[in-house]
């Protein structure tokens, strides 16, 4: 993709922008149920990392079986967002990083990322999961959850195009990343990677990866 770095950086202008009115921006498609239910049955224990944590929609969910907690986002906005209205019931440490060039200082237990893969470019797609790799203890779980929706309207380049354009309630646009993920062709990248993850489709566009090396 050309100008990575430039549509990074706007990716995360945007992210840094729609903080305030992040909620506003929900999307009401099929399968939300199953998502929400196969992110319960995660349960991740130990410490757990959760990367791209945004609002902190997932976090609390995450909160009620982890002994110790580290949330990473590259959006100071959404840290704050987070630490406003988490309980007070496990060691959390938060981290404000750029995901492609944090480097991990230990390992966790269990890695979890919600909503993010989509936003990871085509040529960091293998570094970021060498990180997350890096990141895990042996033994440790991935899950993962992401959609693969992308209005006509936000198809500025085509539907051949990763680039999409999202808008603020302002009107403001942006150009961000919008990888559109199929199950079966993920899963099997990610075995290529010798990731040994099952990638699920809900009945409409989300779909969730668990498991480990």
């Amino acid at each position: 993709m050309e100008n990575a770095g430039s549509l990074l950086s706007e990716q995360l202008d945007y992210y840094r922008a729609i903080a305030k009115e992040y909620g506003d921006h929900s999307i009401d498609v099929p399968g939300k149920d199953e998502l929400v239910n196969a992110i319960m049955d995660f349960k991740p224990t130990g410490d757990v990392l959760e990367l791209a944590c945004g609002s902190g929609k997932w976090t609390p969910i995450l909160l009620k079986t982890a002994e110790t907690l580290t949330a990473v986002d590259g959006a100071p906005e959404m840290l704050s967002l987070v630490k406003a209205h988490l309980p007070n019931t496990v060691p959390t440490r938060f981290i404000e990083a750029d995901l492609f060039s944090w480097v991990p200082d230990k390992q966790y237990d269990a890695i979890f990322f919600g909503f993010w893969i989509s936003h990871v470019p085509e040529e960091r797609f293998e570094p970021f999961w060498s990180m997350v790799a890096t990141a895990l203890k042996p033994g440790g779980r991935v899950f993962f959850c992401d959609d693969n929706y992308r209005p006509d309207v936000e198809l500025i380049e085509g539907p051949d195009s990763a680039v999409v354009e999202r808008r603020l309630n302002d009107g403001s646009p942006y150009q961000i990343i919008k990888v559109p993920h199929q199950a079966e062709s993920l899963e099997a990248r990610l075995r290529s990677l010798d990731w040994d993850i099952t990638v699920t489709s809900t009945s409409g566009p989300m779909y969730w990866g668990v498991g480990g090396r």
